[in-house]
């Protein structure tokens, strides 16, 4: 639905009264219209004017770019730590930039399109990192430079550069600077043809069960593993998002089943052609396959013998990331977005609480526990952009999930989350993204990345979602009722992004922290340094032009909880997602990563290659001093 220009002009805003109906849920269009009327009204001077200066960060904020490079902040160096092919296992071939390394060759290299990360230090001199291998980008990939497998080589050398790789690292002499340890026990490679086994409620369900799984326990392989989180004891936590491209069949007449199609899932027309070739994936020969991805794998960076662990007690969606948390009575907290538009944003709450003196005693926190979904209401008292919700807790038995709704034991709850959640009535967000908590105040925060469907038929605007065709997303947080185990909250908005340059007046401008200094589109990544530096990482469209005019190539911002000010850090080369983020302990060493450059066949990154290829980069300060101090 595109914006009616006359909406803005509602006389019915003159009331009061009926101001305060329309914020409190009974119209969400009439939240469109008080925001337009109110502070999103006024010109960006004037909003500029009335921001206060940012104490916290220390960094000069940059311009946009197009540059086919990456630009960072006066005092910064950005440098590529490793790259997309780079040898990593011992015997590792070296990379082909003509695409002729195999899928043997693929299983002892590091993955492509790298995304969500974390830093495990050893001592101060060395660590591991743990790095999610989103997907990959098939016109590079493959020698032939075609955008679908032609053989089962193909789906194999594909499935190996999907995953996670772990990566030893090592201090360069004094500096804060760091290279891979080649070699090293810890350098493996978990693809997307790894042995890994099922754990919590949800193991061994006919559900899960397949002809080569009988038992319903072991599983092979994660996917499309998007963002992460790291527990308190030192494991990894990666997050499987969309899973169902993978998935297909040759049988044209097929029909989706209600369950495949509320994940999306389109057999006929799959995104990735592997079922022509890998029966596993053909969702007619294999049916539960499927429901064995969706899921957080925990995997000890640690132990190279270790087998990775999907937690069912987390539920099945498409996982973006997993912000962990430890309440004040000691227990687990994860908070967790689905990414896709009109899904929802959850919890779990574990039964038992983490023991900090005994670690093997917290190996199974995440398999007992509670499972909640977000509801959000709007301001009682008619204020924009903040309000009020609750945690509806998804147990059998309970809030409607019933044998007679359709769900016939707690573990259907949690193979079919996405069901659950709408059946309890939880808000349709707009793409819950990264979350994240601030380690200062406990106030959780979560970007909403985008949303061109809402406002039509199906998905309505409602008060943490206010506007129609929201091309630029948001980043929404709340403070939980006591606890981070609480029922309830209070929410607001830190920012909703937009576009001055474009839209200097009304919804689209953006709240008053968006300027034309720091405008950006699609917040994606999102995290906190120990200082309480909310670094913001952006996914979103680089046309440079419309909606998008003065906003350049992708980007990485850092804000001001307090200030709300915004600015912006680094820019990427051409066509990429700017994604991951992790710190060494001291925070002089970031990490960051470059997915997908030139996924419009623009780029060259890094280094004039061939073919470009998704990077992690090493930053640091000129100075030594903490990144954006």
């Amino acid at each position: 639905m595109k914006n009616n220009p006359n909406q803005f002009n509602d006389p019915t805003l003159s009331n009061p009264t009926r101001r305060k109906l329309l914020i409190g849920g009974a119209s969400a269009i009439g939240i469109t219209h008080f925001l337009a009327g109110g502070v999103l009204g006024m010109t960006g001077e004037a909003l500029a004017a009335d921001l206060p200066t940012s104490n916290l960060l220390g960094f000069k904020g940059i311009a946009a770019s197009t540059a086919d490079e990456v630009v960072i902040a006066p005092g910064y160096k950005a440098e590529v730590l490793i790259s997309w092919g780079d040898p990593l296992v011992n015997g590792a071939a070296a990379f082909d930039a003509n695409g002729g390394n195999s899928a043997a060759d693929q299983e002892k290299q590091f993955g492509d399109n790298n995304d969500g990360m974390s830093f495990f230090p050893i001592d101060k001199n060395h660590g591991v990192m743990a790095i999610n291998n989103e997907y990959v980008n098939e016109q590079y990939l493959f020698a032939h430079g075609g955008t679908q497998a032609k053989s089962l080589d193909d789906v194999r050398k594909s499935q190996a550069a999907h995953g996670v790789s772990i990566v030893a690292v090592k201090r360069i002499g004094d500096s804060q600077r760091w290279e891979v340890e080649r070699p090293s026990r810890y350098n493996r490679r978990i693809t997307a043809n790894t042995e890994m086994q099922f754990s919590g409620p949800a193991a061994g369900h006919p559900q899960l069960q397949t002809a080569a799984d009988p038992s319903g326990l072991r599983v092979l392989g994660t996917l499309n593993n998007c963002a992460n989180g790291k527990t308190p004891w030192g494991t990894y936590l990666t997050c499987e998002e969309n899973f169902e491209t993978y998935f297909g069949t040759q049988q044209t007449d097929y029909k989706n089943t209600p369950e495949q199609k509320r994940y999306t899932l389109k057999a006929n027309e799959p995104e990735r052609n592997w079922s022509t070739f890998d029966d596993r994936f053909d969702v007619v020969k294999n049916p539960n396959e499927l429901n064995r991805f969706g899921w957080i794998v925990e995997i000890d960076p640690m132990n190279p013998e270790s087998t990775p662990i999907k937690r069912t007690a987390l539920g099945r969606f498409k996982h973006e990331n997993a912000a962990v948390t430890i309440a004040k009575d000691g227990r687990l907290v994860v908070y967790m977005g689905d990414d896709e538009r009109g899904e929802h944003i959850y919890k779990f709450v574990s039964k038992n609480k983490f023991d900090s003196a005994n670690p093997a005693n917290n190996r199974n926190l995440l398999d007992e526990g509670n499972l909640y979904v977000a509801q959000f209401d709007g301001d009682s008292n008619g204020t924009p952009l903040k309000g009020t919700g609750r945690w509806i807790a998804l147990e059998f038995g309970k809030n409607g999930l019933t044998p007679e709704n359709g769900f016939k034991d707690a573990a259907e709850i949690l193979i079919f989350t996405r069901k659950a959640a709408s059946h309890v009535g939880a808000t349709k967000m707009d793409r819950p993204e990264w979350i994240t908590v601030n380690p200062h105040d406990g106030r959780v925060y979560c970007t909403l990345t985008n949303n061109n469907k809402r406002g039509e038929d199906n998905m309505p605007l409602n008060a943490a979602n206010p506007r129609p065709n929201n091309v630029y997303g948001q980043i929404i947080r709340w403070s939980e009722a006591g606890d981070a185990t609480g029922d309830n909250f209070t929410w607001d908005m830190y920012v909703l992004a937009g576009n001055p340059l474009a839209h200097p007046q009304g919804v689209n401008r953006g709240t008053p922290n968006i300027t034309a200094d720091n405008t950006f589109n699609s917040p994606d990544g999102l995290g906190f340094d120990s200082a309480g530096r909310l670094w913001i990482l952006t996914d979103g469209k680089y046309s440079n032009k419309g909606d998008y005019l003065g906003q350049g190539n992708n980007q990485m911002l850092a804000g001001d909880p307090q200030t709300g000010e915004i600015r912006r850090f680094m820019v990427g080369p051409k066509s990429c997602e700017l994604t991951g983020l992790t710190f060494t302990p001291d925070y002089k060493t970031m990490f960051v990563n470059v997915q997908h450059p030139g996924e419009e066949g623009d780029s060259h990154f890094p280094h004039n290659s061939p073919r470009p290829r998704s990077s992690v980069l090493m930053i640091t300060r000129e100075d030594g001093g903490v990144i954006g101090a």
